[in-house]
């Protein structure tokens, strides 16, 4: 790290402490950093502590209820995130490609996709490669994509709606599995269900059951209805699609829901097409450029490609 003070030089930097500070500076507090890392409150601050000792300068400060980082910190930890990006491309790239995964993987991944997708490859990871620990968190798209980028996740399963989409920063990789469409789910004694599809215009009088606000499907169904004259009613906000289809079944609403992990509809709902538009995503896994080499990402990446479903 290029630090040029002499003091800086006189020590081996701990690279664990300065990931807790980039971690206090992305987050803006210690609480949340050790909530993000798995580590407590307490840890963070002893490691951030130890750093200060061990370089002789601050690198926090106390701003209203949260910390800032001084410029001794801010120094530190953005040359840290470049030495921790050349630390772990070079991890990656000494195993050799046959190399057997080990170690800890951390995976984010949406609900549908955790049902539909990542569900069967827990067991294959753990049925094929015993030594390699799968960590699994839910995530919605861009905060995975967020958590890959800062460290805090190696793997996510993400989704963009066309007409939306989803930005991936250029330092991460990606690649699609699969494009998954969405019907609408209409009760089965509501005349829209003997239609062989229906468009946002039909439905524009009907009472909806809709993902929560900032959700990427949620954002989808918005753009569905831009150029409406008038916006759709929403009548229930859920985050659970197979709730939806429950809802469905009462006849209190209607549902856009996606196919991949959606199961068996219950008795009383019809999956309906809907067209102008098609509501499509793509699918795709995104991971840290630095870790392409990695075994550990090359042998969930292909059990994720193989799990994907073929339409």
């Amino acid at each position: 790290m290029n630090l040029h003070h002499s003091r800086y030089r006189c020590y081996m930097i701990d690279l664990a402490a300065v990931e807790s500070l980039i971690a206090i500076e992305r987050t803006g507090t210690v609480h949340r950093a050790s909530k993000e890392l798995g580590f407590t409150p307490s840890a963070v601050s002893q490691q951030v502590k130890r750093l200060e000792r061990d370089l002789g300068t601050a690198l926090l400060e106390r701003a209203g209820r949260g910390v800032v980082l001084t410029a001794a910190g801010r120094r530190l930890a953005d040359e840290g995130r470049e030495l921790r990006d050349r630390v772990e491309s070079l991890r990656s790239r000494l195993h050799a490609v046959d190399a057997a995964p080990t170690g800890t993987l951390r995976l984010g991944v949406f609900s549908t996709a955790l049902r539909g997708i990542v569900a069967p490859v827990i067991g294959e990871v753990r049925a094929q490669a015993p030594d390699l620990r799968l960590v699994v968190r839910e995530l919605e798209p861009p905060e995975a994509v967020d958590a890959v980028a800062a460290g805090t996740l190696d793997v996510a399963v993400v989704h963009g709606w066309e007409g939306v989409g989803l930005t991936v920063p250029p330092a991460l990789r990606s690649e699609e599995l699969l494009r998954d469409v969405a019907d609408v789910l209409v009760p089965a004694r509501s005349p829209l269900a003997a239609r062989a599809a229906l468009t946002p215009h039909d439905l524009a009088d009907e009472p909806w059951v809709c993902t929560p606000e900032g959700t990427v499907c949620y954002e989808w169904f918005c753009h569905m209805y831009a150029d409406a004259p008038r916006a759709p009613r929403i009548d229930c906000w859920i985050d659970d699609f197979a709730s939806h289809a429950a809802l469905v079944a009462e006849g209190v609403v209607v549902a856009l829901v996606p196919r991949l992990g959606r199961g068996v509809l219950p008795d009383g709902v019809v999956a309906v097409p809907l067209r102008d538009p098609v509501p499509t995503r793509s699918v795709a896994v995104v991971w840290r450029a630095t870790m392409t080499e990695s075994p550990a990402v090359r042998f969930v990446r292909a059990r994720l490609a193989a799990a994907a479903p073929v339409d």
